[in-house]
């Protein structure tokens, strides 16, 4: 099976990077086309796949296509690559905001899936969400699930509305715990820490606490009544927060991220 990356950026040449380490996958198999010769020139030196730099000369080889450009790119990149591509191909997509049906008609093809990826991946940790269109067969789809699986997990979802939900959680949700870490850090210096020193503490704490969570069956609820006492240092700061009306605010935050990725998709139909 032969697979081509469209893309180069950063989600492109992780997912890149990832699927050369794959069983599926050899040198020969693996594909990955970018516009910019700057990039071309530093893709030759990883030397972990065939690179191109004309669409004619890959595209119409590849058995999968993984579309990982900008959005604001779509109508174009489909102009360009309709007279190139077949009914067998399958188009995975890494675009925001662009659905399946916008994809089918700009390629004017049958089988794709739409993915939502997180940066994370890019250490191996992602997770990304999928669905595809009815004309995906379950084998292919497995393929599909198998490459994505490269940089971390991926779940499999019902419809295309998952995926804009997913946009609110796991793919904008990294930047909700840099926001979180990025107070935790600015009060650790405030309280005299060291710039090292409090990148330590918060960065561990952070990881020990997911690693709990990850590693037992028990809420958050009951992990957060473990670490408080009452009347305690920990209950003062959920006090704080709940008097704040912390929770209802990330709520309202990832929604509004899910909503955004809604207008999205009805803006490129």
């Amino acid at each position: 099976m032969k697979t081509l990356v469209i893309g180069a950026g950063n989600m492109g040449l992780t997912y890149a990077e990832g699927m050369a380490q794959s069983a599926m996958l050899n040198r020969r198999n693996l594909m990955i086309f970018d516009k910019s010769a700057d990039v071309i020139a530093r893709l030759r030196d990883l030397d972990h796949f065939d690179v191109y730099e004309s669409l004619e000369e890959c595209l119409p080889k590849a058995d999968m296509v993984f579309i990982a450009v900008k959005p604001y790119h779509c109508d174009d990149l489909f102009e360009e690559m309709q007279p190139m591509v077949n009914q067998e191909q399958i188009f995975v997509s890494l675009m925001a905001g662009v659905t399946i049906a916008k994809i089918q008609e700009g390629l004017a093809v049958k089988k794709v899936v739409r993915s939502m990826p997180n940066l994370p991946a890019q250490v191996g940790k992602g997770v990304t969400s999928y669905t595809e269109s009815s004309e995906v067969s379950r084998v292919e789809l497995l393929m599909v699930r198998n490459l994505l699986d490269t940089t971390g997990k991926s779940i499999h979802v019902e419809s295309e509305n998952y995926i804009d939900a997913s946009t609110g959680i796991s793919g904008s949700g990294p930047a909700y715990v840099f926001y979180f870490m990025n107070s935790m850090l600015e009060a650790a210096l405030k309280m005299g820490f060291s710039k090292n020193d409090s990148k330590v503490l918060v960065s561990q704490t952070f990881e020990g606490a997911v690693e709990l969570f990850n590693q037992n069956d028990l809420s958050p609820d009951t992990w957060m009544n473990r670490v408080a006492s009452k009347g305690g240092t920990t209950r003062a700061a959920l006090d704080s927060m709940d008097d704040n009306n912390v929770k209802e605010l990330i709520k309202d935050a990832a929604y509004a991220a899910f909503d955004r990725a809604v207008e999205l998709g009805e803006e490129k139909k």
